[in-house]
C-alpha cells in the first residue's frame, strides 16, 4: 500500500507552481545563450516543481543588442525529461524561439549552449486563456500546457 502511495506522489498530480525562491534558484540573471550571457526578465518567470529537487521553468530573454535578437525569445530549463509535441527533451537548458503564423506560433526549441535546433511544435491560440502572459507553465494535473502570450502547446513528463 505504501508503494502505491509513493508512486502516486511522483506522478503528474504532485507537481505544483514553483515559488519565487524556487524560481530564483533555477533562473539565472543572465542566461547562457551560445557564447553570450543574456539578461533575463525575472518578472516573467514561471515554473513548476515536484518539491523533491525536480523543476521545469522558463523566462523571457532581453535580447535587444545581442546576436540572438529575433531568433530566441525565452530561456527554458528542465530537470526532468519532457515530451513536447514529437520532441523528446532530456533534462537540460534550452532556448525557445517562435514565428507567428495566421492563428498559431511555430515554436522551436534550441540547445542553449550551442544554439542547435532540437525540434518544433505548433502553439495554437487558446480561447480558454483569460490572462495573456509572456510565459507560463501549468502543472500537469491542472493543464499540461506551456503558454506564450495567447498561445499554448502541450507537454508531458516523459517516463
Amino acid at each position: 500500500m505504501l508503494a502505491v502511495f509513493a508512486q502516486a506522489a511522483r506522478g503528474p498530480s504532485y507537481w505544483r507552481s514553483a515559488s519565487e525562491v524556487e524560481l530564483r534558484s533555477l533562473i539565472p540573471a543572465r542566461a547562457p545563450v551560445i557564447s553570450e550571457r543574456i539578461e533575463t526578465e525575472f518578472r516573467t518567470a514561471s515554473g513548476i516543481t515536484d518539491g523533491k529537487g525536480h523543476a521545469i521553468a522558463g523566462v523571457v530573454l532581453i535580447t535587444a543588442g545581442y546576436s540572438a535578437d529575433g531568433k530566441y525569445s525565452h530561456y527554458f530549463v528542465s530537470q526532468v525529461p519532457l515530451k513536447v509535441g514529437d520532441i523528446q527533451l532530456p533534462p537540460g537548458q534550452y532556448l525557445i524561439g517562435w514565428v507567428r503564423g495566421q492563428d498559431s506560433l511555430k515554436v522551436t526549441f534550441y540547445l542553449a549552449q550551442s544554439g542547435k535546433p532540437v525540434g518544433e511544435v505548433e502553439a495554437t491560440r487558446n480561447l480558454s486563456i483569460t490572462r495573456v502572459e509572456s510565459f507560463r507553465i501549468w502543472p500537469p494535473a491542472d493543464k499540461p500546457l506551456i503558454q506564450l502570450g495567447r498561445f499554448t502547446f502541450s507537454y508531458a513528463l516523459a517516463q
